[in-house]
C-alpha cells in the first residue's frame, strides 16, 4: 500500500492541541510571544506603490477600451447571476 502524504494546507496548520501548548507557554512567559503572520513581516513601500498605481488604473483602462455593446453585455450577465436562483 501507498503511504499518504499530508496534504499542504496539514503542514502549514499546526493542531488544536499544538496552537493550545504554544499560547499557554506564551502566557506563562516560557516561550516568546508571536506575532499574527501580517505584523511579522514589512512590504516592500516600492512594490506597495506600484501595486497600487496599476490597481488604480487597471478598471477605467479597461472601462475606456470596452465598447458600449460589450459593457452591456458584461452588465446583463452580472445581472442574470446576481438574480439565478432567487424568486421573483
Amino acid at each position: 500500500m501507498r503511504k499518504r502524504t499530508p496534504s499542504k494546507a496539514g503542514k502549514l496548520r499546526p493542531d488544536v492541541a499544538e496552537t493550545a501548548f504554544r499560547v499557554m507557554q506564551e502566557a506563562t512567559g516560557a516561550a516568546p510571544k508571536t506575532l499574527p503572520s501580517a505584523e511579522r513581516k514589512e512590504k516592500n513601500p516600492d512594490a506597495v506603490k506600484r501595486g497600487r498605481k496599476g490597481g488604480l488604473k487597471g478598471g477605467n483602462a479597461r472601462a475606456a477600451q470596452l465598447t458600449g455593446g460589450r459593457k452591456t453585455a458584461i452588465a446583463k450577465k452580472a445581472a442574470a447571476a446576481r438574480w439565478k436562483g432567487k424568486d421573483s
